[in-house]
């Protein structure tokens, strides 16, 4: 094995296993076991390996996780396998590492500015998970006291579980429920930095001829109404403090037609429309409002098809986006927003998408 090339571990990303020439073959090894190629990773090359741990549900385990990384440490080359520096005779098509670039392109990694929302407090929406959660995170480690809120006890349990010492306030609550929406302010307290406003639902990717009543009401209430609620909740006291921020989350959606069915799509072009006058309206008062609008994310949120036009159209548009990154990823453009880091921007809706809206 040459030694010049980096260990492996868990924070590896897919694609540095992949190209590795033992971990590489391991990897490989245990897709063939489960009847598949290394273009199952194709979509989340970019990701640390131990995210899989998390995204398997239980089909890689933690236990899986150090058992490949102690293979790759003791350069454990699976039976039959092409030595390195021999030419590649895998089972693996040849798609699998045709987007594999010459040159590897270079990983990010997060990294935590200490004390960036020190003394601030900042309510986070939809905090038990994916984007939420990964927003919850990164202001908590970066010093912020944090109003954590989801519907999910259970969730929330975990977060905390997982960052013990932070200052997180976790508050089981229904954003389009007006009490629940008081009892958040309630916890905030009386000075309220900034909002995330990060909760959201998929809609079924229904067409405007198809759509039902009871999807385009549900959506609604929870994208358009819960995230007004809250902003209507929060700026007394950004205007009593002299300033604030908030963070809405668009989505592509926001931006085409083409990334989602017509509930979706209008509700997230109707945040867009929060923003923007928001934004007009209390930006002299100090009160920034800015939206973020995510590409592809992996998030627990799954899309279904009841639309067999809306399946065809949308998959097809689905085909030319940019591969999903870690809801981490989401979080360092909505905390530089949140943050005086975006001292000088108001009314923007940041694409934070890989460059899907270049498309």
């Amino acid at each position: 094995m040459n030694t010049s090339i980096p260990p492996l571990n868990g924070d590896s990303s897919i694609a540095t296993w992949l190209d590795h020439p033992v971990g590489g073959q391991i990897l490989r090894e245990l897709l063939a076991q489960g009847g598949q190629s290394a273009d199952a990773f194709v979509p989340i090359r970019t990701l640390p390996l131990k995210r899989l741990v998390e995204l398997s549900r239980g089909a890689f385990s933690q236990e899986t996780l150090d058992e490949v990384v102690r293979r790759a440490a003791a350069g454990e080359v699976p039976e039959g396998a092409v030595p390195e520096g021999a030419a590649a005779a895998t089972d693996a098509p040849p798609a699998a590492t045709a987007s594999v670039p010459a040159v590897p392109l270079r990983e990010w990694t997060e990294r935590i500015d200490r004390g960036r929302f020190t003394g601030r407090t900042v309510i986070v929406t939809g905090a038990g998970s994916g984007i939420g959660r990964a927003t919850a995170s990164r202001v908590a480690r970066e010093g912020g006291r944090v109003i954590a809120v989801d519907v999910s006890q259970e969730r929330l349990d975990d977060l905390i579980a997982t960052h013990s010492g932070a200052d997180i306030v976790p508050l089981v609550a229904d954003i389009t429920d007006d009490a629940g929406v008081a009892r958040i302010v309630e916890a905030a307290g009386a000075t309220i930095d900034a909002l995330a406003n990060i909760a959201g639902i998929m809609d079924d990717m229904t067409p405007v001829a198809e759509v039902t009543d009871a999807v385009w009401q549900r959506v609604f209430r929870v994208n358009v109404d819960g995230t007004m609620k809250l902003m209507r909740a929060v700026i007394p006291a950004m205007l009593a403090q002299g300033g604030g921020s908030i963070v809405n989350t668009a989505s592509e959606a926001a931006l085409r037609g083409s990334a989602a069915g017509v509930a979706y799509t209008a509700s997230k072009h109707a945040v867009v429309g929060l923003t923007k006058s928001s934004a007009f309206m209390y930006g002299p008062s100090g009160i920034r409002v800015n939206a973020v609008a995510p590409g592809p994310t992996i998030t627990n949120i799954e899309a279904s098809f009841a639309s067999a036009l809306g399946a065809e159209r949308v998959r097809t548009a689905m085909a030319v986006m940019s591969p999903p990154v870690d809801a981490d990823a989401l979080a360092a453009s909505i905390t530089f927003l949140l943050s005086d880091d975006g001292v000088n921007v108001n009314g923007v809706v940041l694409a934070s998408d890989g460059g899907w809206s270049v498309a």
